[in-house]
């Protein structure tokens, strides 16, 4: 057994988290992205634009986040030959994860907008990217804030899966220093209490703007 002191069980806990931290803020930025064009083609009226986007936001959402995982570590390697580090391999997973339920829930914000407002819109002589951006996206965001800040915290979460393809982030981490320490309760509570201090101020904030950014409000 190697002897660790609490102090220093805390300092290694801390360092993982910043790529806690790290993976899930690309993740955020790059699913983001790529939800936003998503979203735009989930309310195209062109058939074929929605049709592909109905079936990647649908096949990330029905599909456990570690299987995903799985499928770019290991698939890529398979299918065209190529060494995925565990970093990149867990930035193009939940990049993929993350824009497909941000289009989802950016979708619903839009659709959430009455059918006046875009009747309204048209009747003024807008086109449809005129309406969406000058009508329908600023009411929208408000919806969609809450909604948005909440899922955040289920990124964070969801970085802890990468554990399983060796990337070294919180969970990675408490796993080899307990390996190492013999203590799991207390390095895994450490863990669960840095979690709480990542997520809980997110969790507040999800309930705050969702009492104050009502429609209309």
């Amino acid at each position: 057994m190697q002897e660790f002191t609490f102090a220093q069980i805390v300092a290694n806990l801390l360092i993982a988290a910043r790529w806690t931290v790290a993976l899930s803020a690309i993740a955020f930025v790059g699913g983001g992205l790529v939800g936003f064009v998503l979203m735009l083609m989930r309310i195209s009226p062109n058939r074929l634009i929605k049709g592909v986007s109905v079936f990647y936001i649908e096949f990330f959402e029905a599909t456990p986040l570690l299987m995903q995982l799985f499928l770019v570590f290991f698939g890529i390697s398979v299918l065209f030959g190529w060494n995925l580090s565990a970093w990149t391999a867990a930035i193009v997973a939940l990049t993929t994860y993350t824009s497909a339920y941000l289009a989802d829930i950016w979708r619903g914000s839009i659709e959430a907008i009455p059918t006046g407002q875009w009747e309204a819109s048209r009747a003024l002589g807008l086109s449809y990217f005129k309406q969406l951006q000058k009508v329908i996206l600023p009411q929208a965001v408000r919806l969609s804030i809450p909604p948005t800040v909440g899922f955040a915290v289920q990124v964070i979460k969801g970085t802890s899966l990468a554990s399983v393809i060796g990337f070294i982030e919180l969970t990675r981490s408490a796993s080899s220093i307990s390996n190492v320490t013999f203590q799991p309760f207390l390095v895994y509570s450490l863990a669960a209490v840095i979690y709480f201090c990542l997520c809980f101020p997110l969790s507040l904030w999800s309930r705050k703007l969702e009492s104050s950014f009502t429609y209309g409000g």
